[in-house]
């Protein structure tokens, strides 16, 4: 058998490469928002703000969500968002999550799994450790605006206590 010349290598190897190169065109796009891939998951698109910078997704599920800076947002109550959440992402769930805090009667808890047993029913379960709570699914519709956790505090008056006394 005859070994191609250097001249015919090059020539394949450039083919192969235009070949990988048309190959990887036609794979379907991975610039999906976050967003998107929860609604693909049977998750509601309104659950991660609107201010989420990136996102990585293994194989395995796991999901960590990147946020500039930690954030609050509300639903029925007051959640916090830290600069990174982590979740392990299934079909109509989130469990195991880390970086996501709601607050329950002025305790801040975090929130362990978030869950849609079934859409139709219009609800969706946030296992708060100490209880699980239903909320409406209508509530989660679009993704919230998430309000730096500096800005809330700034905008507090401080009519009373030590800063009044200065």
């Amino acid at each position: 058998m005859a070994v191609p010349s250097l001249k015919t290598r090059a020539y394949l190897t450039k083919q192969r490469l235009y070949f990988l190169v048309i190959l990887w065109s036609l794979l379907p796009s991975s610039s999906c928002s976050i967003h998107d891939v929860l609604v693909s998951r049977g998750l509601p698109a309104g659950l991660l703000p609107k201010e989420v910078k990136s996102y990585t997704l293994s194989d395995n599920g796991t999901l960590e969500v990147f946020l500039d800076e930690p954030c609050l947002t509300k639903y029925e109550n007051r959640v916090f968002f830290d600069s990174v959440v982590r979740a392990n992402l299934s079909y109509g769930s989130l469990s195991g999550v880390v970086g996501l805090s709601q607050e329950e009667l002025f305790l801040w808890l975090p929130v362990k799994d978030i869950i849609v047993y079934d859409s139709k029913s219009g609800l969706i379960l946030f296992d708060i450790g100490v209880a699980h709570k239903q909320l409406s699914l209508s509530l989660f519709e679009d993704p919230p605006l998430c309000k730096p956790q500096g800005i809330l505090k700034n905008n507090v008056r401080k009519e009373k206590g030590f800063e009044a006394m200065r």
